[in-house]
């Protein structure tokens, strides 16, 4: 049911994930659970779309149950070519020091377990190693990123900086309770991207994350909470295929979204100008900001104190040479010229229209574009 929302909502490649499972294998769920968690209405929606040949369930009343169709079943009425893709995929979901380090594999052929660790750094590290090694031991192309470093307050800035194995993270996410905005002791997840991003450039030689939206689809038959539709990623990419989307995001050759399309995203490494071009939508003004740190930046920071003044382990505070506003600007057709001190530079573009199923108060559609300008900083 979420894949077929997807597909007749217009989105061309869906990665279903779920926690330490693949869509794979004989399942089957008592009825009552599956009324628990969806409603009365799900197993006759079910039903009225897909038809009796299709659902099976087994036996009466309280043991009733219904067969949940594996990927390898249900896509073939799904997809089709050049228009809708699906790529397996898992949300491997581990924890670490106490909180929870979820990570998404796509593309994936088998079952990865966590392998945890004795830090937060340390299981993100195994958990991008063995998949690594399923993608080079099975032949495919396989992406693995961070989920939600906010869910928890449990990733911080500097261990998303050190694990520098790691190419992708979530910038936004739909489920309203992974703290997209922060708090006062507990920084954004955009200030928790240009912190990571600095010091990986500007310390470690390292590349900077790439930035990814996402969906979450718990609630997807109609109880409060995260539903499909919140945040998606926009991938140039010449055929329709799993190999060549995950290798057009491992060269950053993407945009994430909260609502607002862009129509070209243009880097010129020798004028070093991004060039954006926004598709307006009529009576929607547009405000973008190109953020980044320049060389010199000061490097210094404090932890956050809890009531007992020790350092809560949360992102420290720094100065706000990382990731400053260099330039803001309005219009469809916003560019920056950069001026060679810059360690990276990205944009973000806000909408002055509302997002028609928000996860968080006061949201506007956005989009994200990847960092440019740091390949020329790296030795």
């Amino acid at each position: 049911m979420i894949a077929e929302w997807y597909r007749t909502h217009d989105y061309n490649f869906l990665a279903l994930t779920d926690h330490n499972v693949l869509s794979a294998g004989q399942r089957w769920m008592k009825l009552s659970a599956i009324t628990s968690r969806n409603g009365a209405t799900a197993l006759p929606k079910y039903r009225a779309r897909f038809g009796d040949a299709w659902v099976e369930t087994r036996g009466e009343g309280a043991a009733q149950e219904v067969r949940l169709k594996p990927l390898n079943e249900f896509r073939s009425l799904l997809e089709e070519r050049g228009k809708f893709i699906m790529m397996q995929g898992e949300e491997i979901s581990d924890r670490a020091e106490g909180v929870p380090v979820h990570m998404n594999a796509t593309n994936i052929k088998l079952l990865l377990q966590p392998l945890s660790g004795a830090t937060v750094r340390e299981a993100m590290t195994n958990n991008l190693r063995a998949v690594a090694e399923q993608a080079e031991r099975e032949g495919r192309e396989v992406m693995l990123h961070l989920n939600h470093p906010n869910f928890g307050y449990a990733i911080t800035a500097e261990d998303l900086a050190h694990v520098v194995t790691e190419q992708f993270f979530e910038v936004y996410n739909g489920h309203p309770g992974v703290n997209q905005l922060g708090n006062a002791s507990h920084a954004s997840l955009e200030r928790i991207w240009d912190i990571a991003n600095t010091i990986r450039v500007g310390q470690l030689n390292a590349p900077p994350l790439f930035g990814v939206a996402t969906d979450d689809s718990h609630k997807y038959h109609g109880k409060p909470g995260s539903r499909p539709g919140r945040g998606w990623v926009m991938v140039r990419s010449t055929h329709l295929t799993p190999e060549f989307m995950v290798r057009a995001m491992k060269r950053g050759d993407f945009y994430a979204s909260s609502g607002v399309s862009l129509e070209a995203v243009e880097f010129d490494p020798q004028s070093k100008r991004l060039q954006l071009r926004i598709q307006a939508v009529p009576g929607v003004t547009y405000k973008t900001r190109f953020i980044g740190t320049r060389i010199g930046y000061d490097p210094k920071s404090e932890p956050h104190l809890g009531k007992d003044g020790k350092a809560l382990r949360v992102t420290r505070k720094y100065s706000t040479d990382v990731g400053a506003v260099l330039a803001e600007t309005t219009g469809n057709t916003p560019a920056f010229t950069l001026q060679g001190d810059e360690l990276y530079v990205r944009a973000v573009i806000i909408s002055s229209q509302a997002h028609p199923d928000p996860s968080h108060a006061g949201q506007f559609q956005q989009a994200w574009t990847q960092p440019f300008g740091w390949r020329a900083k790296l030795k």
